[in-house]
């Protein structure tokens, strides 16, 4: 490989670049509704009063963020009228998902949970939904926007802004929720809908020659032997080449393994997840206050989260992707141990910061392992419909199990709760370790055929 002359001055640069300044506010407007369906709301609805089984339910409007891919490969090459034309396939998509985001925080506004409730969560489905579709239109947008080298800075500046937006829309709202109203809480978030949108009429389209160019011998190959030679349908060779390919070509390169990797995919963030929807409702009914749980829980965390974000990063580069995914998945699993514990002590604010930043540093760790790993699964031939795969199946187990969190909680109590969620993310602990034993067989093996 040749080498990089870039100076360090010349590589720090790169962030200036207008494609890798975009890329922050666009990941501001891909962070901040997602706490609004979930955790925020959580809070929003305990406030009001609104039961814990209720309230677990909640849960279930992020199952729309799970099953992203379903909807992908539509985003990817449908064209909207007019839209299309005057912006480009990537930013009319794009465009129109914000607008659908700052429609439904704008409705909630103008909601009481205790009066309309099913109209809360039909517009929360509203914003998950299109929440959902801007994160499929970005990763794509990435993908083309700029040249490999550039994909770090990138994917750098997208994540800043994306943790940036969860401290806006969990301890910002929070604040604004206490020193004002749940209302002008969910208005101030669709106002800063506004940063997205305008970011997206200010970048320039992607150039999708390149992107067209990738994996059409694979593709063409596919069609003829689904639909078999000669002239197809335009549906049935869309179907095959949009839909069909990405999972071919997953399968094809991994083998039956490749369930084995679907299986791992959807349970390693079981534990994380499961227990997220009750967090909040823990906090308030331990009798901590808003500003106890947005300055520990929110400030602090986030803080811890980046930390352990960079813990991940630096253990990938030391010991490779497999031996930190299986910490990663054991510490998430352990640390809701300390959960319950808590549970049994009441309000006490130093226990809080401790169970806080182990937690938060945990799943900062095993976020950035676990993304990694996703990473290294991808085809870059299909990038944009096979993360969007793994990304939907890595929360959709999480998501359904987590709906019946209140009723766990409500039937056997806080402590037996996360003390089953620590259960929970055992079979994760147990299959990094099968992925991790397998991989170093097919090394010794190949090291043996090198030397035999």
């Amino acid at each position: 490989m040749q080498q990089n002359k870039m100076t360090w001055g010349e590589a720090l640069r790169v962030y200036t670049r207008p494609k890798v300044l975009g890329m922050f506010f666009f990941g501001i407007s891909a962070g901040l509704p997602l706490l609004l369906v979930f955790s925020t709301l959580t809070a929003w609805l305990r406030d009001y009063g609104v039961s814990r089984t209720t309230i677990g339910f909640t849960a279930w409007i992020g199952i729309t963020f799970s099953i992203k891919f379903i909807w992908a490969p539509i985003i990817d090459s449908l064209r909207l009228p007019y839209l299309t034309r005057l912006m480009g396939k990537r930013r009319s998509w794009i465009l129109v998902s914000q607008l659908g985001i700052a429609f439904g925080l704008f409705s909630m506004s103008q909601l009481n949970p205790q009066l309309a409730l099913p109209a809360v969560f039909g517009f929360g489905v509203l914003v998950a939904f299109c929440s959902a579709s801007q994160d499929v239109v970005i990763d794509a947008y990435r993908i083309e926007a700029v040249d490999t080298e550039y994909q770090g800075a990138m994917a750098a500046m997208y994540v800043f802004g994306y943790r940036v937006a969860l401290l806006i829309a969990g301890a910002g709202a929070l604040f604004i929720a206490e020193y004002a109203n749940w209302s002008i809480a969910y208005l101030s978030m669709a106002a800063l809908m506004g940063v997205g949108i305008i970011t997206t009429l200010m970048v320039s389209e992607p150039d999708h020659q390149k992107a067209r160019a990738q994996g059409q011998e694979f593709q063409h190959e596919w069609v003829d032997r689904v639909l078999g030679s000669g002239k197809h349908g335009k549906i049935s060779e869309w179907f095959v080449r949009a839909v069909a390919c990405p999972f071919i070509d997953f399968f094809q390169r991994n083998g039956r393994f490749a369930l084995v990797l679907l299986l791992f995919i959807g349970i390693y963030r079981v534990s994380d997840i499961a227990m997220g929807v009750m967090a909040n409702p823990f906090y308030l009914d331990l009798g901590f206050s808003k500003d106890d749980i947005a300055q520990i829980g929110k400030l602090f965390g986030f803080v811890c989260t980046m930390i352990g974000a960079f813990l991940g990063g630096a253990m990938v580069v030391r010991f490779g992707i497999l031996r930190p995914l299986i910490l990663g998945a054991a510490m998430v699993a352990a640390t809701n141990l300390l959960f319950a514990h808590l549970a049994t002590l009441g309000p006490d604010k130093t226990w809080l910061a401790l169970v806080i930043s182990a937690d938060n540093i945990s799943a900062g760790i095993s976020n950035s392992v676990f993304i990694a790993f996703l990473s290294s699964l991808v085809n870059q031939s299909y990038t944009a419909t096979q993360y969007a795969l793994f990304s939907s199946l890595m929360t959709l187990p999480g998501k359904f199990i987590s709906g019946f969190s209140g009723i766990v909680v409500d039937a056997q109590g806080y402590e037996s709760f996360f003390i089953m969620v620590a259960i929970l993310g055992l079979p994760a602990v147990f299959l990094a370790f099968y992925i991790w034993w397998r991989d170093r067989d097919k090394e010794l093996v190949a090291d043996k055929k090198a030397t035999g």
